[in-house]
């Protein structure tokens, strides 16, 4: 399996690199000099051997001008990836994504169910990966679900306030898995730079660009309209109760 490398990981190898070669450069320049010092003058270097020697050092000087160009594009992307992360704001999304805050004793979460199940479970972990709670999910149908913990662990007692994570498991009546997955919905109210990577906060949760599977237009909340003049609504009212039959009636 091959781990993706951030933008810091990635400048500090190409500056470890940098240095080694240019120290590899110095090197070659002086081991060359006092190969063209201490020539025997009957028999002096080869000019085949000598042009080949010139072009593997224009390649080391090349390839250090090619590491700094790369060290530019890093940067400059490190910058455009917090822009470009910015778009998300106020958008409405669902991420592949288990961990979120538990605070004022309340955590939520959403779990996805890929086909009705006979049994499934859930459970709270800490951060060191300890099992806190455990219960039955309140729904085994095929779908995505809503889930809040109301902060009490398996003893009954209170969970201090911090980051824990969700884990689903479920299974049919023949006692085959069920595949299921945890996920974080809601609006993203901002987004951060961790590591060279973007990552979005929703809810109590900050959770990293990648793991959004979908991203909708915010819904905005229906308002009452306000009946105007020019409302035909409004005038068709005023002239029906100012109709004289009605007033003789």
């Amino acid at each position: 399996m091959v781990d993706s490398i951030s933008a810091n990981t990635a400048t500090n190898r190409i500056n470890a690199g940098s240095q080694m070669m240019a120290s590899n450069f110095e090197t070659f320049l002086t081991l060359l000099t006092a190969q063209l010092k201490n020539q025997d003058p009957l028999s002096p270097v080869d000019s085949n051997q000598f042009t080949a020697q010139l072009t593997q050092m224009a390649g080391v000087e090349q390839q250090l001008l090619t590491n700094d160009l790369l060290k530019g594009l890093l940067a400059a992307q490190q910058g455009s990836g917090l822009a470009g992360a910015a778009n998300y704001i106020g958008k409405d999304a669902t991420a592949v994504w288990g961990a979120t805050k538990l605070e004022n004793g309340q955590a939520s979460w959403s779990y996805e169910l890929g086909a009705n199940a006979a049994t499934a479970t859930l459970q709270v972990l800490d951060s060191a990966g300890k099992v806190v709670w455990s219960g039955d999910a309140p729904s085994k149908t095929t779908g995505v679900h809503d889930f809040t913990w109301d902060g009490k662990t398996a003893g009954g007692g209170d969970a201090p306030d911090g980051v824990y994570t969700l884990k689903v498991t479920a299974k049919t009546g023949a006692d085959q898995a069920v595949d299921a997955q945890v996920l974080i919905r809601g609006r993203i109210t901002g987004v951060e730079l961790y590591d060279g990577q973007p990552y979005a906060t929703i809810g109590a949760s900050i959770l990293p660009l990648s793991s959004l599977i979908a991203l909708d237009e915010a819904r905005q909340a229906s308002t009452p309209t306000t009946p105007t003049d020019d409302d035909p609504s409004l005038m068709s009212s005023i002239a029906s109760a100012l109709n004289p039959f009605k007033l003789l009636s």
